[in-house]
């Protein structure tokens, strides 16, 4: 045999070796931070609004406006405050681009199904899961409180909350067939290996957080609008 085509063939199964292990390594880092987000929100989240325990302030996890995650998580925030389960809405969401606001979009909406405008807060930076979590704790002052989304998606906001001391439980807005929610859970999946990397690696802190601001009667901040 010939010394070009040997090494040829030995590098393409020491290729084939470390490629296969790559993907073993990927699949069981996927595997196991799907598994740690399942078991630390086991009993902590609920379907049914009227066994949800009551607490004071639900925040309710941003989404394209429109689409049917904020659609169906619109819904679900509505029912539970008209069920006197939460009795103030933290609405976080992305406004990072222009002409690109959720947490307006979420009041408008909320504001639509009944709920009144004064008991809405708007968080404009909620850039991503752990953002939206933290900043209900380190600038809106609230330690216990309801996320309201998918399921899937209260399970990882539940893990970042207990990751950063904050004591949170879930109300599970109902979630989409396998045919329109595929891409979104197999990107779940992803961003369950990157909430760990950023709480238990790079201990990572929202984008922004600014001024204090109380929810409740006497705040003046509500929903101010954006320029």
């Amino acid at each position: 045999m010939q010394p070009r085509l040997l090494l040829r063939i030995c590098f393409s199964r020491r290729t084939l070796k470390i490629g296969c292990l790559l993907l073993l390594i990927a699949g069981a880092t996927l595997f196991i931070a799907d598994r740690v987000m399942v078991n630390t929100s086991k009993q902590l989240t609920w379907s049914d609004v009227n066994a949800v325990p009551a607490r004071n302030v639900g925040l309710l996890l941003g989404a394209r406006p429109g689409n049917r995650y904020f659609t169906r998580r619109i819904d679900t925030a509505a029912a539970l405050y008209h069920a006197g389960k939460v009795k103030w809405l933290l609405v976080s969401g992305d406004n990072g681009r222009k002409n690109y606001d959720e947490a307006s979009g979420m009041q408008q909406a909320l504001i639509a199904k009944g709920v009144p405008a004064k008991v809405i807060f708007c968080d404009y930076a909620g850039f991503s899961t752990l953002d939206s979590v933290v900043r209900a704790k380190k600038v809106f002052g609230e330690n216990h409180i309801t996320i309201i989304s998918q399921e899937f998606h209260n399970q990882r906001a539940i893990w970042l909350a207990k990751q950063y001391g904050i004591d949170a439980i879930g109300f599970n807005a109902p979630d989409l067939n396998m045919k329109h929610g595929f891409y979104t859970q197999l990107r779940e999946k992803l961003a369950r290996v990157s909430a760990v990397i950023d709480a238990k690696i790079l201990h990572r802190q929202p984008k922004y957080l600014g001024p204090s601001v109380m929810i409740g009667p006497f705040s003046e901040h509500g929903c101010p609008a954006q320029k």
